[in-house]
């Protein structure tokens, strides 16, 4: 998309966080790199995954949200987010990072990345947002829920750089459809399962949603 970039490049180290009134470490307080990053199969280096069941891993190796969207927050909670409050690896501008398709591939610098699922809100992010009512319920019904990736290409990436969509799949479910998807929708799952390039979970999870249909 002509004007897309990457606004910001944010990494977070292991901390304390009490999660459900008890005690637990996460990683998603992220901050903005002053200087190129480099990105590799798991992620960025330096950046720090501590739910390794959840979060991580080959299929969610980054996480990317439209500053649009944290703007759009900023309005709905009337409070300041900078770039990174949410987790993300990478803040864009110029993409509608929902409106992605899952198995789209993305150049972010020299790193090409593929979109595999959306972020589906968990306790952790709720804890994170601190006194934010019903957060998850919230966060989920905004369809807005940004895009996981894995690393095809590992490179370089740093603010600035330009964003480039490569490549679309034949067989279209958004990242925002694919939130719907995993909430229940069983057209859309079943649709998301033509789809090449999806994250190794939606064969598990369409395997339980459909089979209480």
């Amino acid at each position: 998309m002509p004007g897309a970039r990457v606004l910001s490049v944010n990494r977070g180290s292991e901390a304390d966080l009490l999660v459900g009134g008890r005690p637990a470490r996460s990683a998603i307080d992220k901050r903005p790199a002053a200087s190129p990053v480099e990105v590799g199969p798991l992620g960025l280096v330096g950046d720090t995954v501590a739910d390794k069941v959840n979060h991580g891993g080959l299929e969610q190796a980054v996480y990317a949200y439209g500053r649009e969207d944290l703007d759009w927050w900023t309005e709905q909670l009337m409070r300041e987010l900078p770039n990174g409050m949410f987790g993300e690896n990478l803040t864009t501008a110029g993409i509608d990072v929902s409106a992605a398709q899952i198995g789209e591939i993305w150049r972010a610098g020299t790193v090409v990345l593929q979109v595999t699922s959306a972020r589906i809100p968990c306790s952790t992010f709720k804890a994170w947002m601190g006194e934010e009512p019903h957060w998850v319920k919230r966060f989920a019904a905004a369809g807005r829920p940004g895009a996981y990736l894995r690393v095809l290409t590992p490179g370089a990436v740093a603010a600035g750089d330009d964003l480039e969509v490569l490549s679309r799949p034949d067989v279209a479910v958004t990242v925002a459809e694919s939130m719907r998807a995993y909430y229940g929708d069983h057209e859309l799952l079943r649709r998301l399962l033509d789809v090449p390039g999806r994250g190794a979970k939606w064969d598990a999870i369409a395997a339980d949603v459909l089979s209480r249909a």
